[in-house]
C-alpha cells in the first residue's frame, strides 16, 4: 500500500471534515430501526449506516461488541459490514479495544490489521494497559501494512480518571513527573518517527468530554498524531466545541458520534450525517 494511514486519514479529513460515524447496532437501536437483535439485524443495520455514510463523511467505526455478542454469526456480520465500508470508500476504525501480550497480541493484530483478513480493517482500537511496550509489534505491523491504531489514552468514562491520570516520577518521565495518559501518547507516537506526511499513523483516544490538560496531554504531546475523540453529539461536546477543545491539534480530530446520528432511524439517517458533517466543516480546526 503506497500511502500510510496517516496521509489517507489526513486527506478523508480534509475532504470530509471531521465526523466519524460509530455503527453501533446496540438492541435498542435495533429495535427502533424495525429489526432484530440477531446477527441478521445487526448485519442490515450496519450495512444500512454505511450506504448512508458513503460520500458524505470519511470514516465510521463499528463497535465490535455488537457484532461480538452474536457469536459467529456475528463476526461474519461483521466481517460484511467492513468489506462493504471499505469498498465504499470508508475508512473503517474497527473499534475492538484490544490489548494483551505476545503472541496472542500478535493474532489480534493479524486479525485485523493483516491485509486480506476477514476482519481487515483500516485501523483498530488498542489498550495499553498492559504497558505500552506489548503494542510495539503491533503499531510496527500496522505500518508495515499502510494501517493505523488508536490507543486509549484519556477515555471520557469518569472511573478512568484515577488511573490514567496518575502520575509517573520514574527515569523516564518528561519533566519532573508525567502523567500516565501522557507516557502513554509519548511511547506510542515513538512509532511515528520518521513518518511520511504531517498526520502519523498510530494515534490515540482522547475524550471530548475530558480535560485533556489535566492529564498531561497538552498541544505538544498529542502533536503529530490523529486523535479519536468520542464524545461528541449525545456525550454532550458539539462541533463548535471542536477548536476550543483540542486547539492546535485540531485538524487531527477524528470526531465520533454515535447516537446523535443512529437515533434518527434509517429513513432520515443520510439526511442526519449530511447535517452533521455540514457543522464540522465550518468549524476552525486551531
Amino acid at each position: 500500500m503506497s500511502e500510510s494511514f496517516g496521509q489517507r486519514l489526513s486527506a478523508a479529513l480534509s475532504t470530509h471534515g471531521a465526523l466519524c460515524v460509530g455503527i453501533d447496532p446496540h438492541a435498542a437501536l435495533l429495535s427502533a430501526w424495525g429489526l432484530d437483535a440477531t446477527a441478521s439485524g445487526a448485519r442490515d443495520f450496519g450495512l444500512r449506516v454505511v450506504e448512508a455514510a458513503r460520500g458524505r463523511v470519511g470514516v465510521v467505526k463499528p463497535q465490535v461488541a455488537f457484532y461480538e455478542r452474536y457469536g459467529s454469526r456475528g463476526f461474519a456480520a461483521l466481517e460484511d459490514v467492513m468489506a462493504a465500508a471499505r469498498d465504499a470508500g470508508l475508512l473503517v476504525i474497527a473499534d475492538a479495544k484490544r490489548g494483551d501480550i505476545g503472541t496472542t497480541m500478535e493474532g489480534y493484530a493479524h486479525a485485523w490489521l493483516e491485509p486480506g483478513s476477514p476482519l481487515e480493517a483500516d485501523a483498530v482500537t488498542l489498550s495499553p494497559y498492559m504497558g505500552a511496550d506489548s503494542l510495539r509489534d503491533t503499531l510496527s505491523l500496522a505500518i508495515r501494512h499502510g494501517k493505523g491504531a488508536f490507543v486509549l489514552t484519556a477515555t471520557s468514562n469518569p472511573e478512568a480518571r484515577a488511573l490514567q491520570s496518575a502520575i509517573v516520577d520514574d527515569a523516564l518521565a518528561v519533566g519532573d513527573h508525567e502523567h500516565v495518559a501522557a507516557r502513554v501518547a509519548h511511547d506510542v507516537n515513538e512509532a511515528n518517527i520518521g513518518a511520511p506526511g504531517a498526520l502519523g499513523s498510530i494515534g490515540v483516544v482522547v475524550g471530548a468530554t475530558v480535560d485533556r490538560i489535566a492529564f498531561g496531554l497538552g498541544d505538544v504531546a498529542l502533536a503529530g498524531m490523529p486523535i479519536l475523540a468520542p464524545g461528541f453529539g449525545a456525550q454532550g461536546a458539539q462541533p463548535a466545541d471542536l477548536g476550543r477543545l483540542f486547539g492546535y491539534v485540531a485538524s487531527a480530530v477524528v470526531a465520533n458520534e454515535s447516537r446523535s446520528v443512529l437515533a434518527v432511524g434509517p429513513d432520515r439517517l443520510a439526511a442526519r450525517i449530511e447535517e452533521r458533517a455540514a457543522l464540522y466543516q465550518g468549524v476552525s480546526r486551531g
